[in-house]
């Protein structure tokens, strides 16, 4: 999932044409990487034994059999802090740089991915898990790549350097062997970057974050994560209502249920998923993608958490085309 030579690329170097953006979640955490407990995998295989037991399934019907497990069964939500991948441009761009990004540059690296590249890098913030993955993004280490960051934060340099301090660090950032360029981003600022264009918003949380959309050819991708909606949201003219407004897809940080967003973590700067199924409806958005997932919920209790937010959306409008999922590690979205 690289863009190379100004093409998209899935399944190593097959180019394929049929979408004008394509988002890749590397990581979809919040707040800090998440175990996969051995009681969890167990838990996992003991479902599926039993329904295997009562649906009678036979040794040739197990493909098929799995192939109908529920996700949370089946699968895995993920462990990775925060790493989007947006394709579409004519050279890689990605969104914050937690764990998920060393496997990023890892899938980088075995797609083919040689010097000289260059990378494009937006930080929503400067909070660790947001940015502890860099340390470990294998492109940045190679003699002759570039990377550009952007931030709004005026000491994303120094927080970049700070994490690779001796003391806690083998390799200072200034040892890397890539070219690591720094950009200021004002709120409201446009520009465009490896052909997308690109613009901010500064959100609510603590020390500060902000939000990109991406737009290309007609489509447009918003990444907001780390932001807190409080009362103001209720208001028609709410900023951030223009900033939605009618985008393909919107990641939303999603990490509490209602009751953890107003009242038990009011103030810790996230967000609700009731508060984004509301404010995407009002938006005139036609994806949204809860972000940031809990990372004390196990995969059960997140696809309840999914399933609970389709349900308000259902009840809020019955009619309503809006289409929500649940990041998680390894998600495709084609647009």
């Amino acid at each position: 999932m690289i863009a190379l030579g100004g093409g998209p690329l899935r399944d190593g170097l097959r180019i394929v044409e049929a979408y004008r953006m394509l988002v890749h979640f590397w990581g979809t955490r919040g707040s800090l990487p998440a175990t996969v407990r051995k009681e969890q995998v167990a838990e996992k295989i003991s479902r599926a034994l039993r329904q295997a037991i009562a649906e009678g399934v036979s040794a040739d019907g197990v493909d098929d059999f799995v192939a109908r497990l529920p996700f949370d069964v089946a699968g895995s939500y993920g462990c990775n802090t925060s790493c989007v991948e947006i394709q579409g441009g004519t050279e890689p761009v990605l969104c914050d740089a937690g764990s998920g990004l060393r496997d990023y540059g890892t899938h980088a690296m075995r797609s083919g991915l040689k010097p000289p590249q260059t990378f494009h890098l937006f930080l929503s913030h400067l909070h660790w898990d947001h940015i502890h993955g860099f340390p470990f993004f294998v492109p940045a280490f190679l003699p002759g790549n570039t990377i550009h960051v952007y931030a709004g934060h005026a000491r994303v340099e120094e927080a970049l350097t700070r994490q690779q301090d001796p003391i806690s660090f083998p390799l200072r950032l200034d040892q890397m062997g890539a070219k690591i360029h720094f950009h200021g981003l004002e709120p409201g600022q446009r520009i465009e970057v490896a052909g997308l264009q690109v613009s901010g918003i500064a959100q609510n949380h603590p020390g500060d974050s902000y939000g990109y959309r991406f737009e290309k050819d007609g489509r447009a991708v918003v990444y907001s994560t780390d932001s807190e909606h409080l009362a103001e949201s209720d208001d028609p003219d709410y900023r951030f209502l223009d900033f939605f407004k009618d985008a393909d897809l919107l990641i939303f940080d999603a990490q509490y249920n209602l009751a953890d967003h107003f009242h038990t973590k009011a103030t810790w700067g996230h967000s609700s998923n009731m508060m984004a199924v509301e404010l995407a409806m009002r938006s005139g958005v036609k994806r949204l993608c809860l972000f940031h997932n809990e990372h004390t919920l196990d995969d059960a209790q997140l696809e309840k958490f999914l399933k609970d937010s389709r349900r308000y959306a259902e009840l809020t409008d019955a009619n309503s085309p809006l289409r929500i999922d649940l990041a998680h590690d390894g998600l495709e979205i084609e647009l």
